[in-house]
This record gives structure tokens, sequence and C-alpha cells, in this order.
């Protein structure tokens, strides 16, 4: 099966949107992606489609956070969502996605990404318990589903604090 990883573009708004609505089964995700579209800080290159035969099949967001420590604020990147149409899930599409996104998010200078997900799924890319780092979310999630990577060596140092998700990630 022939698939290659890109950019999205404006014309794959509709699909997307199709997409999560199909893969979560229901909207909420694809809210979520149309809403940090429309800020300033969205990096389109860090939104990347995954297509077979030109349809789009899968997808992956990573969308720059912060990190609040006592003394300053730690950039990084949240990945969320990522999603596949049911019928290409366990295809390794998703981790095409999530590890073609990795690879971008490292050369245009981000030092980490932080993701909230399945204990069993994300350590197979490298992600640690974010706890390891000093590092919570401001709601209330397992240890265990919470992850982080560091796309350089000391990429988390001195970093350890409360994640800070833009406002668009309320309600979501």
């Amino acid at each position: 099966m022939k698939i290659t990883i890109e950019p999205e573009t404006e014309g794959d708004y509709e699909q997307i949107n199709g997409l999560h609505t199909l893969a979560f089964d229901g909207d909420r995700e694809a809210r979520l992606v149309a809403k940090l579209r429309r800020t300033p800080i969205y990096i389109r290159e860090l939104s990347l489609v995954a297509r077979y035969r030109n349809a789009i099949i899968g997808h992956v967001l990573f969308y720059p956070i912060k990190i609040r420590t006592s003394r300053k604020k730690c950039g990084s990147l949240a990945l969320a969502p990522v999603s596949v149409i049911p019928k290409f899930q366990n295809r390794k599409v998703g981790s095409r996605l999530i590890k073609e996104g990795l690879e971008k998010a490292h050369k245009l200078g981000f030092k980490s990404v932080i993701v909230v997900g399945h204990s069993k799924y994300y350590p197979r890319f490298r992600f640690e318990r974010a706890s390891k780092y000093g590092i919570s979310a401001p709601f209330k999630v397992p240890d265990t589903a919470l992850f982080a990577i560091e796309l350089e060596k000391d990429g988390l140092k001195n970093c350890n604090g409360t994640i800070e998700y833009p406002i668009e990630y309320d309600g979501v």
C-alpha cells in the first residue's frame, strides 16, 4: 500500500474534518483543529495528512504549547489529534504520521513534544512518562497517559512544570 505523507492544504480541510468525525465518532477533534488553524501560531508544516490514492486516510497535528515552570515558560508541541480512517487502522498509517511529524518538528527547531494518550502506544516512539521530567497537565490525567519526548538531548531540561494549552483547547 503506497501512502504519501505531506502537509495539509486548504483544499484538504473538509476531508480532514470528515476523517476526524469518523475516526472519533463525533466532531470534537474536527472543531479543535478548525479553531487551531485560525490562530497566528498554527504551523501548517506540522499538520500532516496521509494520502492513499489521492484520498486522505490519516491526519496528525503538532501544535505549539508552553510548559510553565517556576521561573519561565518552555516552548513545546502538543501532539493531538492523530486519527486514521477505521478501515486503514492497524496498518502503521498513524505511526508514519507521528514519526514524520516528530522529524519535521525537530527540523523546525522544536525540542520536545507532549501527548495525552494510550500507555501501550506512545512509548514505541520513545515517549516517556511526562512525570519523569516533572511535567504535569492542567487537568486530571493518569500518570500513565501523559507523555513527553525530547527531540534533542536535554530538550526538556529545566522545563519541569505545568503544561499550558492555548484557550482553543477549552471545551474540546
